[in-house]
């Protein structure tokens, strides 16, 4: 029995024309198609983004930022230097930090008053370094106060927001004056500072080892005179007042190594000695005389 032929499926011109385009065409049109989504794709390999890529390569190796030296400066707030600096340990809590908006552990702290957390602010406190690791160029003494406002406010306290500076006047002068001052303390507090810069820097002879002072307490006179009545004569820059048992009374509750420690290392506003370079014995003897003055 004889197989059937096969039929062949091109019986007319027609037919053969049209397989040969589509023989060429459908590869032709499939490779068109990919070239054109390739080509649109995003690339973000190596290499790919050639504008700028030669930007960054051609950029300088430093960059100029020209500012008028003669426009007022506009201080940080204290939200904004925590952003930038304190929620680094106080956001989680890191390394004993009190962490932000914690009322129990902030309670504490706050209860040591403004001054005390504004003094571990800027000189550091257990593994906290000053100034959380800044410098003075970067935030002033009245930034970070508002950085110490803002976080013990936002844990519970009510502590009141630190009066910006007069223009002019040194930002650490402003970090411990109540808000609301008058222009009258202002003037006070410019006056200080003055004083303060106008220190002579040239520390007296130390007293040779083992023997004391000829008179302590003259000494501590003679430095009270010539360095801390700037701002303890008139209690500027919230410093207790020369004689004035109230303003003494909550300082003495504390051991006097502490209020030693104050005078030698700063305080709030107040800087180390009083801005001097006086010599630890005749520091701790013009703390003795204020001390006795106000007993």
């Amino acid at each position: 029995m004889s197989e059937a032929p096969h039929g062949a499926p091109i019986k007319t011109p027609g037919q053969l024309i049209a397989a040969v385009i589509a023989g060429f065409g459908i590869p032709v049109a499939i490779i068109i198609l990919l070239a054109v989504y390739v080509n649109n794709a995003t690339r973000t390999g190596a290499g790919t983004d050639l504008e700028s890529s030669v930007k960054e390569r051609i950029a300088p190796a430093a960059q100029v930022d020209v500012r008028d030296a003669n426009a007022p400066r506009v201080y940080k707030t204290g939200e904004e230097v925590y952003k930038a600096v304190c929620s680094a340990c106080h956001a989680a809590g890191t390394a004993g930090a009190p962490k932000f908006g914690d009322a129990g552990a902030w309670g504490t702290r706050i209860g040591e008053g403004y001054d005390t957390l504004l003094h571990n602010a800027l000189n550091g406190k257990g593994a906290m370094p000053a100034r959380g690791g800044t410098s003075p160029d970067d935030y002033s003494d009245f930034e970070i106060a508002r950085a110490v406002v803002y976080m013990a406010n936002g844990s519970g306290g009510k502590l009141a927001e630190p009066a910006q500076p007069a223009p002019g006047a040194a930002a650490s002068a402003g970090a411990s004056a109540p808000a609301g001052a008058s222009s009258n303390e202002n003037a006070q507090a410019a006056a200080a500072v003055a004083a303060l810069a106008s220190v002579p820097q040239t520390a007296s002879a130390a007293p040779a080892a083992g023997a004391q002072s000829a008179d302590a307490a003259q000494a501590g006179k003679a430095l009270y005179e010539q360095v801390c009545q700037a701002c303890h004569a008139a209690g500027v820059l919230n410093a207790p007042k020369f004689g004035d048992k109230a303003a003494w009374a909550p300082r003495l509750k504390e051991p006097m190594d502490t209020v030693y420690n104050y005078a030698l290392h700063g305080k709030g506003a107040m800087p180390p000695k009083g801005g001097s370079n006086a010599p630890d014995a005749d520091v701790k003897a013009a703390v003795d005389y204020m001390v006795n003055a106000a007993k």
